[in-house]
């Protein structure tokens, strides 16, 4: 199982600095990947539940969370061999020949380490804010996904959809990563599994009870192998919340392995309290993978 760790994005830790340190440790200690997450605001007022539990408030974490793109272009700019992944940006915030030219754009500056995560979110009060439509999403969801890979084809491009239309054109530059990077699809319903394996290259899934885990991998891996592919191919990619004692996070490490989670990324951002890089850059020498390794 690959191991990656989440950038400062969230909090006031989340500073060009703290990235930077963040960063070029990650690639100094061996770590595969940085991941980034989005959110467009904080309500005072949630319109709707936050995961199911009534009157909670969001992690406060959300309150002030860097733009993903514009993230992993600076990220991109201080190192040269770690991928950088966002888990996940949200499909109805966009169009998707706008966001096929911004992921191109950081594919191309990053030399080909890009890795997207793509959702739906649940957040009404963000929906509003963007002017996004809950009707339909998951029809456009499908539709957005058909779309984005189109813009990222060789020229000329053309695409005629229900929610999307692209005249013929040429759309460059196109990634480095052929025939795109990869597309990892997030959310917790049958039809996100089903979009992952159909449309998408994998899975991205958030802080997964270990419990859930491991019927979850066997249903993605179930769908692949309807889908003709190889499900023990199929790139499954897990957030752990970086929380607990040493040994607990070593322990947890290797039962999302022994689940069949093909990559698992260490995010700080929801530590109790706040995170502050001296903190993290200490937990991050800890857990790196040689010393994983050796535990």
């Amino acid at each position: 199982m690959k191991l990656g760790f989440g950038l400062p994005v969230g909090g006031a830790w989340a500073t060009p600095d703290g990235l930077a340190r963040v960063a070029r440790a990650a690639e100094r200690l061996g770590y595969h990947s940085l991941w980034t997450f989005q959110r467009l605001l904080y309500p005072v007022a949630p319109k709707n539940e936050y995961y199911g539990t009534p009157g909670a408030a969001w992690p406060e974490a959300f309150r002030a969370v860097l733009d993903p793109p514009a993230t992993l272009a600076f990220v991109a700019a201080l190192t040269t061999r770690v991928r950088l992944g966002v888990s996940v940006l949200l499909m109805p915030f966009y169009s998707p020949v706008v966001l096929a030219k911004q992921l191109a754009t950081l594919d191309v500056l990053s030399r080909g380490r890009l890795d997207v995560g793509l959702g739906l979110g649940w957040s009404l009060d963000e929906y509003e804010a963007a002017g996004a439509s809950l009707a339909r999403r998951g029809a456009r969801a499908d539709e957005f996904v058909r779309c984005l890979k189109a813009m990222w084809a060789d020229d000329p491009v053309e695409f005629a959809g229900e929610f999307y239309r692209v005249p013929r054109a040429l759309v460059s530059p196109k990634p480095v990563q052929r025939p795109h990077p990869p597309i990892l699809i997030g959310g917790y319903a049958e039809a996100v599994f089903r979009r992952a394996v159909r449309l998408g290259d994998g899975y991205t899934g958030g802080n997964i009870p270990l419990a859930e885990l491991a019927p979850l991998v066997a249903r993605l891996r179930a769908l692949a192998r309807e889908a003709g592919r190889d499900p023990e191919a199929l790139p499954i990619v897990c957030r752990r919340a970086l929380r607990g004692s040493l040994d607990e996070i070593r322990a947890d490490v290797r039962r999302y392995a022994e689940a069949g989670v093909t990559e698992l990324f260490l995010d700080p951002n929801f530590q109790p309290g706040g995170a502050s890089v001296d903190g993290v850059l200490a937990l991050m020498e800890a857990l790196a993978p040689r010393r994983l390794s050796e535990n």
